[in-house]
């Protein structure tokens, strides 16, 4: 039985270049493509494929979050987190979503390739350059004796990228299917976990963790 696979990329080019190269390899097969991580929650809960391929900046739910989700449904998927970003902050966070592996989209198909049948026999996979990062993180981290901060929810998260994304509250709710008060209430917690009390400011640290893409 060929590996099935799904694609989540807000950008069709990219989306189109990833099938034909990853339909060219024996035993893989593209079964369905998303533009964002709450179509990619739906074609995984409809398709059950072995591997999802995410984008981590994608509009509605980023890639982090829509690992998390889909994992925590599914249990046996295995996700690629496939960007451009090589950050720790990008990597540590995909690494806590469980994805089981970050490849870089400038490496070439078999690097890809390598990936997918890595987290497929149960191992990770990280790109050299997504290695190093890694290292150095956990080495300045050993240095500095630094505790992790404690991380948002997923609902927290979903909130602050939508707010980012400029949707206003009633969006929101409309957007994750609860009431306006869950909303307030989901708006107030963030602010007060992230004592950023401001549109722009959590506009910027939404940024800064990866949840948006800046040139969008």
């Amino acid at each position: 039985m060929p590996t099935r696979i799904v694609l989540a990329d807000d950008h069709a080019l990219v989306r189109q270049g990833l099938k034909v190269l990853l339909s060219d390899v024996k035993d893989f097969e593209v079964v369905g493509e998303a533009a964002n991580g709450r179509e990619a929650l739906a074609l995984i809960r409809a398709l059950e494929p072995d591997v999802a391929v995410m984008d981590i900046s994608m509009p509605l739910l980023n890639g982090l979050d829509a690992t998390a989700q889909a994992i925590h449904a599914h249990p046996r998927l295995k996700v690629v987190i496939v960007s451009m970003h090589a950050t720790e902050a990008h990597v540590l966070e995909a690494l806590r979503a469980g994805a089981g592996a970050y490849v870089l989209k400038d490496a070439d198909v078999g690097e890809l390739e390598r990936a997918i049948r890595e987290v497929l026999a149960g191992k990770a996979y990280l790109s050299p350059d997504v290695s190093h990062c890694l290292i150095e993180h956990l080495l300045r981290a050993h240095r500095e004796g630094a505790p992790h901060p404690e991380a948002l929810s997923s609902r927290h998260r979903e909130v602050l990228q939508l707010i980012a994304e400029g949707r206003n509250t009633r969006e929101i709710s409309e957007v994750l299917h609860l009431s306006v008060k869950t909303i307030e209430t989901h708006r107030a917690q963030l602010m007060q976990r992230l004592q950023i009390f401001d549109v722009a400011g959590l506009t910027r640290h939404a940024l800064r963790i990866g949840l948006v893409d800046p040139q969008r």
